[in-house]
Formats: C-alpha cells, structure tokens, sequence
C-alpha cells in the first residue's frame, strides 16, 4: 500500500496543498510549528477514522474559514483508490472511490498506516487505558467487526451505567441491569477473541524485532490481563469468529462474562459503576520476562514501543499481503544512531513518511525531501 497524494484545504495552518510522495522515504522537515505534523494527522486521520490529536473536528479547521476538505489518493494491490474527509459545522461527509459513505466503519480498514510519534511512549509508561487505546486503534485496522462490536458493548456499558447510577436513589429493577450485562457480555466476547488472537499475531513479530534490534539482549511478550483468563474454562475446537481463526469457545466465554457481569451487582450500584469488563483490561509488555512499564529504561521504552509499532505493520503484511504506510513523526532524533539505522536499512521495501527538523537527519537516505514552511509544502526530489 502506498500514498500517492494528499490533499488538504483549510487543515489547520493549510490554506491548500496536494503533497505528491515517493514510494519510498519521504522526508518532512522545516522548523517547530510550520505543518509538519499536520500532514501526518491528516493522513492518519483515513486510518484511525477520526484525528489522533484531538477529539474535536473543529479544532482542525484553519482559522477563519468554514469547514476543512482532505484527500488522499493512494494504490493497493488491487488498484487505485481515494478517500476524502470533510466537516463544515455539524456536517460530515466521508466518500471513497467518490462514493458517499455514512459510517467510520465504511472507512476504516480501507487505507492502512502505522504511525509512531513522541506521545506513543505513553504506551509503555502510562496506565492501561493508553495500552487498550493502541490494541482498539490496531485491531480495528484488521478486523472489519472490531469498531462496530467495540461500539455496541460501549453503548451497552453507558446504558448499564446509567442504571447503576440511578439505583442510587431510585429502585431499579435488576432484570433490566441484568438484560444490559447480557448485551456487554456478548459484545465483550467477540471484542475479547480479537483482541486475543491480535496479540498473538503481534507478540510473534515484536519478538523477533526486539531480538534483532538488541543483538539477541532483550525479548518482548505481551500478557492480556482480564477478568476471564485464558485458560481451559473457554478454550475449545479451533473455530471462526467473524473471520478470525481462534480456539476460544465464544459461546462459553460469553456465559463466563455473564457470570462474571452479574456476580456483584449490588456493590456496583453502591458504587454507581461497573466494575468489570473489557473496558477494564490491560497488556502486560514484558522485556525478558518483567514488566517493561516498572524496570524498563527510558531507551529501553522507546526501543518497545519501536518494536510494537513495527510488528504491527507485520501484522498487516501477513494479514493483506502488503505492508501499510508507515509514519514516523519527529521520533528519530529520539533514537540512538543503531535504532535509526535498523529503522532506515530495514525498511527499503516500504513507504516512510518522517518529519524532522533537521533535513540531514537521514544522511541521504531520503527519496523525496520536502520543505515544511508556514503550511505550504516544497519539493525537492532526490
């Protein structure tokens, strides 16, 4: 998969642009605050379904106009395609191929990137809810019914909530909270195998690069922590969910999670939450059997993350047959000299689009090198 073009009117300090990219290593540079970012937001943006810098459409619009317009043209084994992206007001249209589409689910999985920035260090060091925010966003990519089941136990959970809430004061009858449990359990349950069977994908390539990348020193595993463990209770006859080859028994870890869901529900409605379920979960990452987030260096941190970001693109590659575009936002003046090289030489049979304040940063590495100034994007090709 390869981006051919972006095209971007009124993007945050863009009035308008078409940036036209190698199919190798395309290099952004120019000083703090001209664009560069913003080019990498607005691609991501047709693969994560929304910005993964704000929660707010608004907040991209450049100032003093209406609505934005992106677009990007791009090529996959199978041919030519395009997604477009608009918001003026409330109004949101998304089209691929030309098409109106109306769900981000349409969307996603169409156009595949991988994208490592500074803030993804909080993968490794913050609190679960960063770890389940990068299994969401990757899984969503390879699995077409990830978003839409992840939707479903999200409103399910909302609505169970709600009535916890309310039976602080009201009563409520526990049939209806126990109806809502059902719904989460069902939903939980196919969330639950695909992030499962995600990770081992995941596990297998991170393993292998983090040897390669320390010289055979330091080993990467992953272990999912949930309130159902994997373990003979759920496991059966190797079977398909939604496409996904697993020996989970769903229908016996849906039941699981019912149990589970249903076990404590007058301490949750002293509490007014839920207190279990998938929203709940977390990755354990491991460097050679400890856990990276407690004794992990901060070179060590990074190296992970690296790690993770690079096996995902596998995970990609072995899933579709081609690698997704890969997109490094001012993270290499963070590696050291061997992680910059390992990232460069490594990659040659795929699409980089780094940005960086330095324009020698790749020491002529680049296939396409272009000048970020005040929004505006200049081309000088190699």
């Amino acid at each position: 998969m390869k981006i051919k073009r972006l095209y971007a009117e009124n993007f945050r300090n863009i009035k308008e642009c078409a940036i036209d990219f190698s199919p190798g290593v395309n290099l952004l540079y120019g000083n703090n605050a001209e664009g560069k970012t913003n080019a990498i937001e607005g691609i991501y943006l047709f693969s994560r379904g929304r910005s993964h810098r704000t929660s707010d459409d608004r907040d991209m619009i450049r100032f003093g106009a209406d609505g934005f317009h992106l677009k990007i043209e791009y090529e996959t084994a199978e041919g030519e395609e395009t997604l477009e992206y608009s918001c003026f007001g409330r109004e949101r249209v998304r089209r691929k191929n030309g098409y109106k589409i109306s769900r981000i689910s349409e969307m996603l999985g169409s156009f595949k990137s991988v994208l490592f920035y500074p803030d993804n260090l909080e993968i490794v060091k913050d609190g679960p809810e960063e770890r389940r925010a990068f299994l969401n966003i990757a899984a969503s990519q390879v699995y077409s019914y990830y978003l839409p089941m992840y939707t479903r136990f999200k409103e399910a959970l909302e609505a169970r909530n709600k009535l916890l809430k309310l039976s602080k004061e009201h009563y409520i009858d526990p049939s209806e909270i126990e109806a809502w449990s059902r719904s989460m359990a069902e939903y939980a349950s196919y969330i639950y195998v695909m992030r499962i069977e995600y990770l081992k994908r995941l596990e297998v390539h991170a393993k292998r690069i983090s040897l390669e990348l320390s010289g055979g020193k330091d080993e990467i595993s992953f272990e999912y922590k949930s309130d159902v463990a994997y373990n003979e209770d759920i496991k059966g006859e190797e079977n398909e969910v939604f496409g996904v080859r697993t020996d989970i028994d769903r229908e016996a870890l849906m039941e699981k999670y019912v149990r589970i869901l249903t076990s404590e529900i007058q301490r949750e409605c002293a509490v007014g939450s839920s207190l279990y379920g998938i929203q709940r979960d977390d990755i354990i990452i491991k460097i050679n059997g400890v856990s990276a987030r407690s004794f992990a260096s901060q070179g060590q941190k990074r190296s992970v993350v690296l790690c993770m970001k690079l096996a995902e693109g596998e995970v990609i590659r072995e899933m579709f047959g081609e690698y997704p575009v890969f997109l490094f936002d001012d993270v290499l003046s963070e590696l050291d000299e061997h992680r910059r090289r390992y990232l460069i030489d490594g990659m040659k049979d795929r699409q980089i689009i780094i940005t960086s304040t330095d324009k020698d940063e790749l020491s002529g590495c680049a296939d396409s090198v272009i000048l970020v100034k005040e929004g505006e994007y200049v081309p000088s090709h190699r």
